[in-house]
């Protein structure tokens, strides 16, 4: 199979797939499931490209260990992104935009998934590429990209856990989740996310330099920083969050760092204590 082709069918399955995402958002009135296919459709189809045979040989270990590695990802992920989906209901982000879409939110929603799409298909090469990578066996940058995975996976488990249970106490209704991972960042599941593709491309480096375009892996984390920091993941989150809570979400914006963990630089209010 040429890349030329991979790269087609892959663009041409994830477009067909968040289609499919789009019929069940409709038809359920839940948009939260959007993310679970994209989350299942990313690792399935980053999986199956990692397994490509290129070469015409064998499939050698470090395509196995990345196909495995996108898979758990996506099902931790994934399955996460369903049950607070069936436990909560629709997704604040996508309420927003059905109320700003109006009467046009059928079509716009349709090519937003659309970009989703090629998002994903962004992400997909990035995981083929680092698969791709011809050093023979598992070298040192290897067991470094997974344990970096290891702990963006660990990381963002523990931080939905912190929050589920944070929401689960009555006496924290309508408070700021700011214990554990959530008082050194205000969204610590997006940084382990990031972290999670920063794997892939330091799975994909070659340090003899004999595979260049493993660099390009790097376009992996470089997009989902932005998607989670500037495009579809802080922005719209805390801005539904200034709005439903106002005052007490700007003193955790003031005390605590967005994305990156750090210290607190204030003691704020104590009191004041709301559930992201």
């Amino acid at each position: 199979m040429t890349l030329v082709i991979a790269v087609v069918a892959l663009a041409i399955f994830l477009s067909l797939t968040m289609a499919g995402a789009w019929l069940v958002a409709l038809r359920t009135g839940q948009s939260g499931w959007i993310d679970a296919i994209w989350s299942f459709a990313t690792g399935v189809f980053g999986a199956a490209a990692a397994l490509l045979p290129f070469a015409g040989g064998e499939i050698s270990s470090r395509q196995i260990l990345v196909a495995v590695l996108a898979v758990l990802w996506a099902l931790r992920l994934g399955i996460h992104i369903v049950a607070r989906t069936a436990r909560e209901g629709d997704d604040p982000r996508y309420r927003h935009l059905r109320e700003q879409w109006g009467s046009a939110f059928r079509s716009h929603l349709f090519w937003f998934l659309q970009i989703q799409a090629l998002a994903a298909l962004v992400l997909v090469l990035s995981i083929m590429i680092a698969a791709q990578n011809p050093a023979p066996g598992l070298q040192v940058l290897d067991w470094f990209g997974i344990a970096i995975l290891i702990t963006a996976v660990v990381g963002e488990t523990i931080a939905d856990r912190q929050l589920s249970t944070f929401r689960l106490d009555p006496g924290n209704q309508g408070k700021v989740c700011d214990v554990g991972l959530w008082s050194r960042s205000r969204h610590p599941n997006y940084f382990f996310e990031w972290l999670g593709w920063l794997a892939y491309a330091v799975i994909a480096v070659d340090r003899t330099g004999a595979y260049p375009q493993g660099w390009l892996a790097f376009a992996g984390p470089l997009l989902m920083y932005w998607l989670l920091v500037h495009a579809s993941g802080i922005p719209p989150l805390e801005g539904h969050m200034l709005r439903s809570r106002g005052k007490a979400f700007r003193e955790y914006q003031h005390r605590v760092n967005a994305f990156w963990p750090g210290p607190q630089s204030g003691t704020g209010a104590a009191g004041n204590k709301e559930d992201l």
